[in-house]
């Protein structure tokens, strides 16, 4: 589904996920292809992926007041996984769309979640995403493919980024990680 179609199909499984974010003091950010669709250029994407920074020991919270607002583990034994995983595996039980919930606990992400932005979809719905810089950031880190191409899309976008900040913390997760490809097949875009 393209990510532009917030007031369609996303709309109430987005709206129900930025609820369940509320209850946390927005201590997350909707991340991955509906971010890459309204921070750069549309893409196909048939999930919703968000980043929150929420320990292991509020899981069982989260997945109850998770479920009030209809999004329901959609593996058994979710805990267990997340702990494992750093990621709880949901679904929009009305609309069957899944949600993955990455937990965080970097400095990385706790900034993130700071400067994050407030982003308007429509009268009644406004969500939290990263900034343009920590998006691409995220985006190489994970480093797939159309991670890359989504990069091209927020660069092409946003002018006028602070590549500083952008060269700081990739170069350190590449250092961290033992992967100098992460920034240098980045370096020359921006």
């Amino acid at each position: 589904m393209p990510p532009t179609d917030l007031e369609g199909t996303f709309h109430d499984p987005l709206e129900a996920l930025n609820n369940l974010l509320s209850h946390f003091d927005h201590r997350g950010v909707i991340i991955g292809g509906v971010a890459v669709g309204l921070l750069g250029q549309a893409r196909f994407t048939e999930d919703l992926d968000a980043m929150v920074l929420l320990s292991v020991a509020d899981i069982p919270n989260f997945l109850m007041v998770a479920k009030e607002e209809g999004i329901e583990p959609r593996i058994a034994r979710p805990e267990e996984f997340a702990r494992r995983s750093r990621v709880l595996l949901l679904r929009h039980t009305p609309s069957q769309t899944d949600i993955d919930i990455s937990l965080g606990v970097l400095p990385f992400e706790q900034e993130m979640v700071r400067r994050s932005v407030v982003h308007k979809i429509d009268e009644a719905l406004t969500i939290h995403l990263p900034t343009p810089e920590d998006l691409i950031i995220m985006k190489a880190v994970a480093h797939r493919p159309k991670d890359l191409l989504d990069i091209q899309g927020i660069i092409q976008r946003h002018p006028d980024l602070d590549r500083r900040r952008i060269r700081s913390w990739v170069t350190q997760f590449a250092d961290l990680l033992e992967m100098p490809e992460l920034w240098d097949a980045i370096a020359g875009w921006l």
